[in-house]
């Protein structure tokens, strides 16, 4: 599952993640990637939604903070109810633009081992052109393997998805963002090999929490 949750602070103003880990416990993913996670600003009482989010959704996570102040960060975060192993935060942000970051590790699941990458691309052409250079050369030759985020791509002619799935066949297709009429597919999971992906799916009642909806993916591993 990946789910940009930047809408919890527009539509759930008192920064309640209860129905964000609501929805994500309804789907009960075995790995998912957060985007747009947010601990700055927090009232006193508030718990650090880095924390709270993987200890109510999953036994292991990885955070990625691609800004920190003083009064917290923001960034993305993987969280797995398998083990992650062989844990990589690369940098892969692009000249003066926001900072942007991608995780990669391997998920030791009871059927086999699984690769992911959870990222959030840039906004320009040229800078998701480059992140998606560097996402290349961090799948390198494994397989099974899922990357997975919100990689604001909406731009045909050498876009992220027409490089993406000349390595990773399977794809989900569904229009993402703005949540309450989605136009966009923004939000995304990309799979190798192509029969390892079975169905993907998407949640509209993600509508009332975020400006994003989730994309599910069902796989199956060999």
């Amino acid at each position: 599952m990946t789910w940009n949750i930047h809408g919890t602070f527009n539509l759930n103003r008192r920064f309640d993640l209860k129905r964000v880990v609501e929805l994500i416990k309804r789907v009960d993913p075995d790995v998912v990637a957060l985007q747009e996670v947010d601990s700055r600003g927090l009232q006193e009482g508030h718990d650090d939604p880095f924390d709270a989010l993987r200890d109510a959704v999953g036994d292991h996570g990885i955070g990625a903070k691609s800004i920190v102040t003083a009064d917290g960060g923001y960034g993305q975060i993987l969280i797995s109810r398998f083990p992650l192993r062989n844990p990589e935060i690369r940098d892969i942000s692009f000249g003066e633009f926001e900072p942007r970051r991608a995780i990669r590790a391997m998920a030791e699941t009871p059927l086999g081992n699984l690769c992911v990458i959870a990222t959030h691309l840039g906004l320009s052409i040229r800078e998701r052109r480059q992140q998606t250079r560097t996402l290349l050369e961090m799948i390198g030759q494994a397989t099974p393997f899922v990357v997975l985020g919100d990689f604001n791509d909406w731009f045909w002619p050498n876009s992220v998805r027409s490089v993406l799935a000349r390595v990773l066949p399977g794809r989900s297709h569904h229009r993402t963002f703005p949540s309450w009429y989605p136009m966009l597919r923004l939000d995304r999971v990309y799979v190798r090999p192509l029969d390892a992906l079975i169905r993907t799916w998407t949640d509209p009642e993600a509508r009332n929490v975020s400006d994003h909806l989730p994309v599910i993916a069902e796989l199956r591993l060999r």
